[in-house]
């Protein structure tokens, strides 16, 4: 399995096309109001969520969030304040059990012009639609093979699947290029002195529904790094369960039988059309 076929090239093409859908037209879109951004669609709800929003926020409301009929209204305030605002509504979605997996870790919301309004808990972000950015990185050998991890079965999100050498969510108050670097040691043991020699090749906008959680809304960063033929992926956080290096059509064939997350799946096939001959 070492040549990909021009059906296989054009399959990937396609699915590069697709990489942001539009939210389903039952969402309800939650608006970002007042400054630079008045009247910004930046998330959408799934509509199973709503009754219980409904339910919650009548009883106990919150300040800078108003749930009308057709939209959820964020007010644009202080980031301090209006992050503690959504965190409060986080929580309150968690104690319902809409936002499962929880990680004790924030990431930032950034408007065009890299301005921060908000920060909240990860795992929020989907239950909200809102927009996060991730770090990928291709790893690939000379041989022209690539090297792939298999995700942890413990991970919350698409446990077992193959994901790129590394990939991992920004968090706030760091940079893509920091991710990426940081990534790169937790989940693939690659040392600083390699992982400086990265090289950025472009962003991917995601956009997707999920069924039963909400609307995955992401930038992911994309990075190649050619790693040494002798060189051995080795996990530190366990994250991954293990590594395997195969071919580009190999890669291919597997990204088109799903066994991909839908992120990696992207950067891969991206990957694969950069890079074929």
């Amino acid at each position: 399995m070492n040549t990909l076929n021009t059906s296989t090239l054009a399959a990937l093409e396609e699915m590069l096309q697709n990489t942001a859908r539009s939210a389903p037209p039952d969402y309800m879109p939650i608006y970002f109001e007042g400054g630079s951004n008045s009247n910004q669609i930046i998330g959408h709800l799934n509509p199973e969520f709503i009754p219980y929003l409904q339910e919650s926020l009548l009883k106990d409301p919150i300040p800078n969030i108003a749930l009308g009929h057709e939209a959820l209204h964020i007010a644009s305030v202080r980031p301090i304040e209006l992050s503690a605002n959504l965190n409060a509504l986080a929580e309150r979605m968690r104690s319902g059990g809409f936002i499962p997996g929880w990680r004790n870790e924030e990431f930032s919301w950034l408007d065009q012009n890299g301005h921060e309004y908000f920060r909240l808990e990860r795992a929020a972000f989907r239950t909200f639609g809102f927009r996060s950015m991730a770090s990928h990185i291709n790893g690939y050998t000379k041989a022209g093979n690539v090297w792939l991890g298999r995700r942890s079965e413990s991970k919350a999100t698409d446990p077992g699947r193959l994901d790129n050498l590394a990939s991992g969510g920004i968090a706030a108050d760091e940079t893509p290029l920091v991710n990426a670097c940081r990534e790169l040691w937790e989940e693939a043991g690659v040392p600083p002195h390699i992982a400086a020699q990265i090289t950025p090749v472009g962003r991917i906008h995601m956009r997707r529904p999920i069924p039963g959680r909400g609307f995955h809304d992401e930038q992911l960063y994309v990075y190649d790094l050619e790693l040494a033929d002798n060189f051995i992926p080795t996990n530190h956080d366990g994250e991954v369960s293990g590594f395997i290096e195969i071919s580009l059509a190999e890669a291919a064939a597997r990204i088109l039988a799903d066994e991909f997350t839908s992120d990696a799946a992207f950067v891969t096939a991206d990957f694969i059309l950069r890079n074929h001959k």
